[in-house]
């Protein structure tokens, strides 16, 4: 059933003309955007207990404490901290048997007078969902992408908006409330990397899925989130850190996943020269790799993947970004530090297929020309091959016969490198074959996966597992 999206405007006028709503709007940054929507619509009185910017960092420092970044998690939360406690401490008794309130906050750098910052914000909104309940929370982040600071401040109002109406409409069904953030805008305007749910009225909601929903529905090409499933930035998370990440479905981690891990990540360190605590750590998902049938994305499936990753201790990117040059241009945008992804010999023969870059201008090799283009390298897990018996590794690798002088250059500045130290009993295991053995009851899947994948997977009956019937 198609939704019906309502202009911002009307929005804005049906909240003011809501008697149960009302509360305090508190914006840094990008200026009063959100809150001059609810007085130039009319009614304001209805909805409005106050409005603020504390702009100048002493007086913001002086009413929320010092923080060490003002565009951050941290400072928005400690704002719907402090101005939900005042307005309920100063209206409650006047009116909170009949009203929900709600503070509306956000931190925001729109694009400066010079005009070379990072140009993004968090925007947040508590709220209560009947008079005297106990609040609910949903942040979000955004990027700002128009060119211009006045365009910038037209998007971060309608955000804005689209926000505190979702809370309160549709805050029961979290995927609406989800797509209704861009309603009036475009991905061309405001990208959303980030929403989490919490509080009593999204008791039942798991926000890595709510992540996939952003991925999913085109609001942002990558969300990520930490092995406890808390949903991260990937600007604070990877900001100016050695990255390496290893691409596969995890359909389910088998034994080849964690020894391609385990050895990409000595060589990564000691090529970066860095440590563990320093550097990051991600097993990234593609959306092409979640698509398990014509109906599109399983939940319970993607779930299962994210408990075994979860489980390991693995922090998880789900992207939109099949080709790897555009995976590299996303983590350039974070790091200047050494970047490096693990994948398997399949994976660099998609690499050298020409069919993928049909669409570029320069073809193939534009996109080696972007995927290269600062210290990044390929970490290979070699593959034997089933009809000839070959093991391909970096070494042996043969591209179509006209691409080979490029492969070789490629090689010759180390920007392929094999995996050493491999376990050789792992070469022949595929996710594929091992999924079909555990769905199909055959045990021998047990000996393709790490003990403790295998105890997770019967302990929470992951992939359809289903434990032998005394019968059988």
């Amino acid at each position: 059933m198609s939704r019906e999206i309502l202009g911002t405007h009307q929005k804005a006028l049906q909240i003011n003309l809501d008697p149960t709503s009302y509360g305090t709007f508190a914006e840094i940054g990008g200026g009063q955007e959100v809150a001059r929507w609810f007085f130039r619509v009319g009614g304001a009185a209805g909805t409005v207990a106050k409005t603020m910017s504390a702009y100048d960092m002493t007086f913001s420092d002086a009413i929320y404490g010092q923080c060490k970044r003002y565009v951050s998690r941290q400072r928005l939360v400690t704002m719907l901290d402090h101005e939900y406690q005042l307005l309920v401490e100063r209206l409650d008794g006047k009116r909170g048997a009949t009203t929900r309130f709600f503070v509306f906050a956000d931190t925001v750098a729109v694009k400066s007078f010079r005009g070379n910052n990072d140009c993004h914000g968090w925007l947040g909104m508590r709220f209560q969902t009947e008079p005297r309940g106990e609040p609910s929370d949903i942040i979000i982040h955004v990027r700002m992408l128009d060119r211009e600071s006045v365009m910038q401040q037209e998007a971060l109002g309608i955000i804005g908006v689209n926000l505190i109406y979702g809370a309160l409409h549709f805050h029961t069904q979290p995927r609406t409330l989800i797509a209704s953030l861009l309603d009036n805008l475009t991905t061309e305007r405001v990208e959303v990397d980030l929403v989490r749910f919490s509080g009593p009225a999204f008791a039942g909601v798991d926000n890595r899925l709510m992540s996939l929903e952003l991925v999913s529905h085109g609001l942002t090409d990558a969300a990520m989130f930490t092995a406890d499933g808390e949903v991260v930035q990937a600007a604070e998370y990877l900001y100016k850190r050695p990255i390496l990440v290893e691409r596969g479905n995890f359909r389910p981690v088998t034994r080849l996943t964690l020894d391609l891990l385990e050895n990409a990540r000595a060589q990564f360190m000691e090529d970066a020269g860095t440590t563990p605590e320093e550097m990051a750590v991600i097993m990234e998902m593609t959306l092409r790799s979640l698509t398990t049938s014509p109906g599109g994305i399983d939940h319970r499936d993607f779930l299962d993947r994210a408990d075994i990753l979860g489980a390991l201790g693995q922090t998880v990117l789900i992207s939109n970004y099949a080709r790897f040059f555009r995976l590299a241009n996303y983590l350039f945008r974070h790091t200047k530090k050494r970047i490096g992804i693990a994948i398997g010999a399949p994976a660099l023969r998609e690499l050298f297929s020409e069919k993928f870059y049909t669409d570029l201008e320069g073809g193939i090799l534009e996109s080696f020309g972007r995927l290269f283009k600062n210290d990044l390298k390929l970490y290979l897990y070699p593959m034997r091959d089933v009809q000839t018996g070959q093991l391909i590794t970096a070494e042996t690798f043969q591209p179509e016969p006209h691409l080979r002088p490029l492969y070789a250059y490629l090689r010759e500045k180390k920007f392929i490198e094999d995996i050493r130290n491999y376990d050789a009993t792992c070469l022949n295991i595929t996710s594929a074959d091992t999924l079909a053995r555990l769905q199909r009851g055959d045990p021998s899947w047990e000996s393709l996966v790490p003990p403790q994948v295998v105890q997770i997977i019967k302990e929470r009956r992951l992939f359809g597992w289903q434990p032998p019937s005394s019968a059988s």
